[in-house]
């Protein structure tokens, strides 16, 4: 007889909990982090050495991109920059301010433009060192919502409403053939 999981209600603290214990890359660098900021976490009572442990078993999906001009935006004076993720560059910025970065990976030309400002980017191992417990740090994500495949959640066709979720639907292509019907022009008897 199979059993039956649930993910809720009053079983749930006894039945399968929903969440990542570890990471499934089998990259080397990473793992090496988790276990270091496992051992901070678990000695230290600093609430960023838990935060940073929770965003390195995360799916690449909700580690995104964080752009130079969001960086800098947020940048405070006299503050490392903590990013678990990767830091790119953004060309609609001019100038990128003096800054001290401590990323997962940095791509090249934001590597490039932060050290010609005079900056400083330390990985996360060298972060470890200088701020054990996460003092002097400011914990920055990119955009979860920026992706395409998030305007897709939900059920498609019906509008933004109480009951709707206002999803983009799956077109198979765009064009005077395609998802012109009735219902979708006014020109073909009515317009939902």
């Amino acid at each position: 007889m199979a059993i039956d999981i649930s993910h809720r209600g009053m079983r749930a603290s006894r039945d399968r909990q929903v969440r990542r214990k570890a990471t499934k890359s089998n990259d080397l660098y990473l793992n090496m982090l988790v276990k270091l900021y496992r051992f901070l976490a678990r000695r230290t009572d600093s609430k960023f050495n838990k935060i940073l442990l929770k965003r390195l078993f995360m799916s690449r999906q909700y580690r995104p991109a964080l752009s130079l001009s969001r960086l800098s935006a947020n940048a405070k004076e006299g503050k490392i920059i903590v990013c678990v993720g990767t830091v790119t560059n953004d060309t609609r910025l001019n100038e990128c301010p003096k800054i001290k970065l401590a990323a997962l990976r940095v791509t090249e030309t934001a590597r490039k433009r932060i050290l010609e400002a005079g900056g400083e980017i330390i990985s996360l191992d060298q972060l470890a060192q200088q701020a054990p417990l996460g003092q002097n740090t400011l914990l920055l994500q990119g955009p979860r919502n920026a992706r395409e495949a998030v305007k897709h959640r939900g059920a498609p066709g019906v509008p933004k409403t109480s009951a709707g979720s206002g999803a983009k639907p799956y077109v198979r292509s765009e064009g005077r053939k395609f998802e012109k019907a009735r219902g979708r022009r006014a020109s073909r008897g009515y317009k939902k």
